[in-house]
């Protein structure tokens, strides 16, 4: 049983309020989509990635970013769509393994572990779907449009949901093809599988693997992947 990793990166990243789109910006001088490729590069358990950008950067990913990180797995790039989900759809669809298991992750997490990664994909091969996440440990509170406290949320029982999300082949696209024909729209595959009534276990991920959406997230990031470098 072949892993096929799709890794989303179509996103504008208009929350960066810069003209330079999330995935492409330095973190200790590479891109940051260049960090998330390589780790999935380093993952044994991954025999073929497949990069979902914008249509317009096809080319600029084939021959200036992926150019130089000699590579041991092979990549695709194909074109994203306008959301997420359609993204997503578009890179389950440019995959012929039907019997295949799939990991989907999001581009601008670039701090990922092979060894989480690895995880992820081994307990999908045995349950069918498996994400990370971890624990929220905030206290979360509900808000009125008055901008009053309406009500204060037991956190007990709840997770933050992460990536990489791995699922067996059919029931991931079945679950997307779904979506599209009941007009369901959500940022989060599992989620899909859910409405399908398909059971998904999750797995303890790591505070580190933080999706970088702002300018804050990104300076984050740099003092995570300092602190990794010396750990080694």
């Amino acid at each position: 049983m072949q892993t096929h990793a799709i890794i989303v990166s179509a996103g504008k990243g208009v929350r960066m309020n810069r003209s330079i789109p999330k995935q492409y910006l330095l973190l200790q001088g590479i891109p940051v989509l260049c960090h998330t490729v390589m780790a999935f590069n380093k993952c044994p358990e991954v025999d073929k990635i497949v990069l979902v950008v914008p249509e317009k950067d096809i080319q600029y990913c084939r021959e200036q970013l992926l150019s130089g990180l000699r590579l041991d797995t092979p990549v695709k790039v194909i074109a994203g769509g306008k959301r997420r989900q359609d993204s997503v759809l578009n890179g389950i669809l440019s995959i012929d393994d039907k019997d295949a298991v799939v990991v989907i992750h999001d581009g601008v997490r670039p701090l990922i572990r092979p060894e989480m990664i690895s995880r992820c994909i081994n307990r999908a091969k045995k349950s069918g779907a498996c994400i990370l996440g971890i624990p929220l440990q905030d206290t979360l509170i509900m808000v009125g449009r008055d901008s009053l406290i309406q009500k204060t949320i037991s956190r007990e029982s709840l997770w933050a949901a992460q990536t990489p999300q791995a699922f067996h082949y059919q029931r991931i696209r079945d679950a997307h093809e779904a979506a599209v024909k009941a007009g369901v729209e959500a940022t989060d595959d599992a989620a899909l599988l859910e409405r399908m009534g398909v059971p998904v276990s999750i797995l303890l991920g790591t505070g580190d693997t933080l999706k970088i959406t702002t300018k804050d997230d990104l300076v984050l990031a740099d003092a995570i992947l300092s602190q990794i470098k010396q750990e080694k």
